[in-house]
């Protein structure tokens, strides 16, 4: 009778003055398994038992190279109504001879831009910053997976492209860096 007892509170997960809905690993032992885990290189790993399911995953950055340009367009003239004025901004050339030089940081994933890794703390870079090419410069989420997304190379940040929380395609500019 006290191995059939025993066998149920097993069963129950309330041997050993357990109760049933706590878990057979404690965070101590999830860290170090999440460690092992990216020490050997996986990507996804998953454990299961009668008291407990783990499945640790680990999201991976892909580099690519920018997207192709859009098709050609031709805006329309202007009207003859729109004179211009001398205090307007730079005119796209002028704009596009600034970005020449730089080094773009682009989506590798569609998703939501985030400058900062939650609401309450700072910007991961800003314009003015210098970078190394492993530092982590933003975050895409993609699908309830935080993308951190690094420098690819060392230098200035000069321009930040998207504003926090905007959506974004791949292929698109994020950052501009002059090394």
């Amino acid at each position: 009778m006290a191995s059939a007892t025993r066998q149920e509170d097993d069963e129950m997960g309330t041997s050993k003055g357990k109760p049933a809905n706590e878990p057979s690993l404690n965070m101590d032992e999830l860290r170090e398994l999440a460690k092992l885990v990216d020490e050997h290189g996986f990507t996804d790993f998953e454990f299961e038992n009668k008291k407990i399911r783990v499945r640790l995953g680990k999201a991976t950055i892909v580099h690519s190279a920018p997207a192709p340009p859009a098709a050609n367009y031709e805006p329309a003239p202007p009207s003859p109504s729109a004179a211009p004025r001398a205090d307007a901004s730079p005119d796209a050339s002028e704009q596009a001879d600034e970005d020449d030089g730089l080094h773009k940081i682009t989506s590798p994933i569609v998703g939501t831009f985030y400058r900062s890794p939650s609401p309450d703390k700072p910007a991961y870079v800003k314009e003015g910053d210098t970078v190394s090419a492993d530092s982590v410069v933003c975050i895409v989420e993609a699908m309830k997976l935080m993308n951190e997304i690094q420098a690819e190379v060392a230098g200035e940040i000069v321009k930040v492209y998207v504003e926090n929380a905007e959506p974004v395609e791949y292929g698109q500019p994020l950052f501009g860096i002059r090394k």
